[in-house]
């Protein structure tokens, strides 16, 4: 008789329902545990926060537990089929919710396979969405932060990134999610935009707000939400202050810095009006990189060059060239920017440098060319994807309408239909009602 005992499982949260299953499927035979990878979570539920290996350690040294195995993907059949286990445990809370049709494939395996499927009584009282809303309000450290995003990035075919510009905006991308047929849709990560910081604080987009001011608006937003953070770095400035800035993002959690190649005073490239005369020196802006290379202290810290050639008007050979010299300088990832609203000439530059690097991010900021799915820019080789503006953008003609509705009627109750419900508000915020 068969006595492997298979049981899939994420392993991030071990709660007594957790153990209970473990110790029926320990009193029943050999108990191989699948452990789900990051890659076979990511694009169905929140990317852990303990590495597959941190997880596996956990696991393993569970009373009962024989052997732990990868499990590469969110459906169980492919470990069924190679493992042939004379039955599956499970908890039978998957009876009903998104997990049917797992258990409905499981079902028609085991059949095939001969074997039994096991289905464990719910443990009253615990309740595993509650516990991870939990984690999320008790929030996270700067250490497990600053790694997520390269996490995220080995084990999700599109990063999906949304700017916030306060604490408010942050929950909002923390909390905002949505189920589709290909799994759960959320944002993975923060940008914090220089553009939007400086409109929040009514000042022009020109490099005028110091570090400082910046990371004061970043620490709202930082302890109210636990997703990685890529940071706006402009031009950089200077070498000496490149490094500063690398070293302060680093130490306060900050996953990422992008920095574009250029000079002078900095202005907004989607309108800039002679950028050619602006782009930096490619020596120059491959000693800045190296130098915030040499600054950081972890591995997991990532300083990401921003190509500014086609905004400038130059080929896509120009970006390419230069995009080949920063990496070789250090450069985590590129990010390439253009006017264009057809998308024509990021799409030839993303599939020129993914066959020179196979394995270096590409960062899109898809404005202009916004009638791309991110389905396609995938398909283009991009990695990450950057809403950069639209939760400011979008606040603003709210803020106007409500104003203007007061001002005509005299009174408030017109603007209600622009405004979220105070219950609402207070349900947003942990601990807020």
């Amino acid at each position: 008789m068969n006595s492997l005992i298979y049981l899939g499982m994420r392993g991030d949260i071990i709660h007594p329902g957790i153990i209970n299953i473990i110790r029926e499927g320990a009193k029943r035979g050999e108990l191989l545990v699948g452990l789900l990878t990051d890659s076979a979570i990511a694009n169905h539920k929140r990317l852990p926060y303990l590495t597959y290996e941190q997880r596996k350690s956990v696991i393993e040294n569970i009373k009962g537990v024989s052997r732990v195995v990868p499990q590469e993907e969110w459906s169980y059949v492919s470990n069924l089929r190679k493992w042939k286990p004379g039955a599956i445990i499970h908890g039978d809370d998957w009876k009903t919710g998104p997990l049917q049709k797992e258990r409905d494939d499981v079902f028609a395996v085991m059949a095939e396979l001969g074997g039994e499927v096991i289905e464990i009584p719910y443990t009253a009282g615990v309740n595993s969405s509650a516990l991870n809303n939990a984690i999320r309000e008790v929030g996270t450290t700067p250490d497990i932060r600053l790694g997520m995003l390269r996490r995220l990035i080995e084990n999700k075919k599109i990063v999906r990134i949304m700017e916030a510009h306060s604490g408010l905006s942050g929950l909002i991308i923390e909390n905002c999610e949505m189920i589709k047929e290909d799994g759960l849709h959320s944002f993975d990560g923060m940008w914090s935009s220089s553009l939007t910081d400086s409109t929040c604080k009514g000042k022009p987009d020109i490099e005028a707000v110091d570090l400082t001011a910046r990371l004061q608006s970043m620490t709202d937003i930082l302890e109210c939400t636990t997703k990685p953070v890529i940071f706006d770095g402009d031009t950089g400035g200077k070498p000496e202050h490149f490094v500063f800035t690398v070293k302060t993002l680093e130490r306060n959690g900050i996953s990422a810095v992008i920095i574009e190649d250029k000079v002078g005073l900095k202005k907004n490239s989607l309108f800039g009006t002679d950028v050619k005369q602006e782009l930096a020196e490619i020596d120059d802006f491959c000693a800045k990189i190296a130098a915030g290379k040499r600054a950081q202290v972890t591995r997991d810290f990532m300083i990401i060059a921003r190509l500014e050639s086609l905004i400038a008007g130059f080929p896509v050979s120009d970006a390419l060239q230069r995009a080949d010299a920063y990496v070789k300088a250090g450069a985590d990832g590129v990010m390439i920017h253009s006017k264009e609203k057809t998308g024509e000439d990021i799409k030839e530059f993303c599939e020129k440098f993914r066959a020179a690097h196979k394995h270096i991010p590409i960062v899109l900021v898809p404005t202009t060319y916004n009638t791309w799915t991110e389905k396609e820019l995938a398909g283009w080789g991009a990695n990450i994807i950057i809403y950069a503006n639209h939760m400011l953008r979008a606040s603003y003609p709210a803020m106007v309408n409500a104003a203007n509705s007061i001002l005509e009627n005299e009174r408030s109750f017109e603007a209600d239909s622009f405004c979220m419900p105070i219950k609402q508000i207070l349900e947003l915020i942990p601990g807020g009602k």
